[in-house]
C-alpha cells in the first residue's frame, strides 16, 4: 500500500509539473475533484479520443456521431430512473460532519456491498458497529448515521430564477451521455440511409455529485464519456454483444496494452432490464489493482420503451423485410475518456537506473499516442546558424507531426523534460548538420541514435509513428 501511495504521488507530481493536469481553481484554494487539463494532458486525452472515434466511426460503416446536449428536458432522466434510483449509499460522521460511500467502508472489511440494497447494507455496517471496529476514516470517531440515499444527480436554474428553484422547474446536467442518443434515435434514422442494426457514438462531459470523488482523475464529479449505443435485433443480441467484446478489446491491445494489463468483470446483480453486463478492468499500478475502465452492456429495450411511454412518441422499428414492428435492442459499449488517459499515464510511467546510477523518469507512451511526437533541438541556443537550421527542420515536420522546439537548457536536460512528457523522438542539429544535412535521432525508450537525413526525416518517423 505504501508504495503504491508513493507512485500516486508521484504521478500527481509529474501531471502538474509537466502540465498534464492541474487541480482547478487552485489559486482559489481548489476545487474538489474537479481537474484542469493542460497543454500536455490536453493533446493526450485528444489523441486517445481520436483513436476511439476513429475506430468507432471511421472505420465503420454502420455507425455515427452525435454531439448532443448537456442538458436535456427533466422528463428524460424521470424515464430512465435516474430520479429514482441513480444514487449512492451516503454515511455522515457527526463529528467531523465528513460524508462516506458505505460501500466503500464496508469494501474496507472484506463486504462486496456494490449495487447492495440499503437493507443489506445498514445490516453489515451494524454488525461491525457491534463489533466495536467501524470508525470515521476523517477522525476515528464511531459516532456514524446509518446509510441513506444520496443522489447523484446535479441540479441547475437554467431558465428559473435561483429563488423559484424548485422540483417543478428543476433541470438536470445529464449524468451520462447515453440519454441524448437515445433522445436522437428517431432523429438519426430518418435522417440517415442505416437500417438496423446500426449504432451511434458520441464522447462528450457528463457530471455526477459523488459523495466522495477519490484517486486522483479515476473518479471525479466532471468527466467525459466516450459512449456507443448500438441498435439491432432482439434475437441478434447474443451474438452482437460476444463481437463487441472483442472489438474493444482489441483496441485496447492496439493502444498499446497487453493481454496481462486488461481482464473481464462479469456482472453477478445486472439492472432489471440488462441481459449481460461486462466491465474491462486494467491493473492500475497507482491504485494498486484492477479497477474498471470500459462497460459492456446488454440493455435491452428498456431506454427506447420508456421514452416512447414518457413522450408519447412511437420509437418502435418496422422491418421491411419480415413486415413486423418492434422495440429495437441496444448493446452498449462505454469507456470514460478522462480515466483512460489516466490509464495511459499509469501504464507508460517508467522508473529506469542508467549505467551512471542517475534514475530516468520516462512516459513510454505507444507513439501515435504521445503528446508530443517530435521534439527538435540546436545544439546550442547561442549559435544563429544552428538556431535557423533547426527551425527550418522544425517548419517542414510541425504539420506533418505534433513537434516541439526546445533550446533551454543542455542537451541531457532537454532529453529528460522531453522523457517526462513521452516524447518518442529527439532530433538535435548539430554542426555537421549545417554540412551534410542530416540530424540525430533519439529514441525515447533505447535511447539510441541514429543520423537520418533530413529528406528521409518524414519517411523515418511515420514508419515509427
Amino acid at each position: 500500500m505504501e508504495q503504491t501511495n508513493s507512485l500516486m504521488e508521484k504521478l500527481v507530481s509529474l501531471c502538474k509539473r509537466r502540465g498534464f493536469i492541474f487541480p482547478s481553481s487552485e489559486i482559489y484554494g481548489g476545487f474538489s475533484a474537479i481537474y484542469d487539463y493542460g497543454h500536455y494532458g490536453t493533446l493526450l486525452k485528444n489523441n486517445i479520443r481520436d483513436s476511439w472515434w476513429k475506430s468507432m466511426i471511421q472505420e465503420r460503416e454502420d455507425i455515427v456521431g452525435l454531439d448532443s446536449a448537456i442538458f436535456m428536458s427533466p422528463k428524460t432522466w424521470e424515464a430512465s430512473g435516474h430520479l429514482s434510483s441513480f444514487d449512492d449509499p451516503q454515511v455522515d460522521c457527526k463529528k467531523c460532519k465528513s460524508r462516506f460511500r458505505a460501500d466503500h467502508l464496508l469494501e474496507d472489511f472484506g463486504v462486496n456491498a456494490d449495487k447492495a440494497t440499503l437493507e443489506f447494507i445498514n445490516i453489515e455496517l451494524n454488525k461491525i458497529k457491534a463489533a466495536g471496529n467501524l470508525k470515521c476514516p476523517n477522525c476515528n470517531a464511531k459516532d456514524l448515521t446509518e446509510a441513506k440515499r444520496f443522489s447523484l444527480m446535479v441540479k441547475s436554474n437554467l431558465g428559473s430564477p435561483t429563488d423559484e428553484l424548485s422540483e417543478e422547474n428543476v433541470v438536470y446536467l445529464r449524468p451520462e451521455t447515453c440519454g441524448g442518443i437515445f433522445l436522437e434515435y428517431k432523429n438519426t434514422l430518418e435522417s440517415s440511409s442505416h437500417k438496423l442494426p446500426f449504432g451511434i457514438a458520441q464522447i462528450g462531459k457528463a457530471f455526477r455529485n459523488e459523495i466522495v470523488a477519490r484517486q486522483f482523475i479515476f473518479r471525479t464529479r466532471e468527466f467525459e464519456q466516450m459512449e456507443m449505443q448500438y441498435f439491432l435485433f432482439p434475437q441478434d443480441v447474443k451474438d452482437k454483444f460476444e463481437d463487441w467484446k472483442q472489438i474493444r478489446w482489441n483496441w485496447y491491445l492496439a493502444n498499446g496494452l497487453t493481454e496481462s494489463d486488461i481482464r473481464w468483470y462479469k456482472h453477478e446483480k445486472l439492472a432489471h432490464y440488462a441481459s449481460d453486463a461486462y466491465d474491462v478492468e486494467y491493473n492500475f499500478k497507482s491504485i494498486g489493482g484492477f479497477k474498471e475502465i470500459e462497460g459492456i452492456h446488454a440493455r435491452g429495450d428498456f431506454d427506447l420503451t420508456q421514452h416512447s411511454k414518457f413522450s408519447g412518441l412511437d420509437l418502435s422499428y418496422f422491418d421491411e423485410a419480415t413486415k413486423t414492428r418492434f422495440m429495437p435492442h441496444v448493446v452498449e459499449t462505454s469507456a470514460g475518456l478522462n480515466r483512460l488517459l489516466f490509464m495511459m499515464i499509469d501504464k507508460a510511467y517508467t522508473e529506469e537506473t542508467l549505467e551512471n546510477g542517475e534514475i530516468r523518469t520516462v512516459l513510454k507512451f505507444p507513439p501515435k499516442l504521445a503528446p508530443i511526437k517530435v521534439a527538435i533541438f540546436p545544439l546550442l541556443k547561442n549559435k544563429p546558424e544552428l538556431i535557423s537550421k533547426a527551425k527550418e527542420v522544425y517548419n517542414s515536420l510541425k504539420s506533418d507531426f505534433m513537434c516541439e522546439f526546445d533550446d533551454n537548457g543542455n542537451i541531457g536536460k532537454r532529453y529528460r523534460r522531453q522523457d517526462e512528457i513521452g516524447t518518442p523522438f529527439c532530433l538535435t542539429i548539430d554542426f555537421a548538420s549545417l554540412e551534410n544535412d542530416d540530424v540525430t535521432v533519439r529514441d525515447r525508450d533505447t535511447m539510441t541514435q541514429d543520423r537520418i537525413k533530413i529528406a528521409e526525416l518524414k519517411d523515418y518517423l511515420r514508419t515509427r509513428i
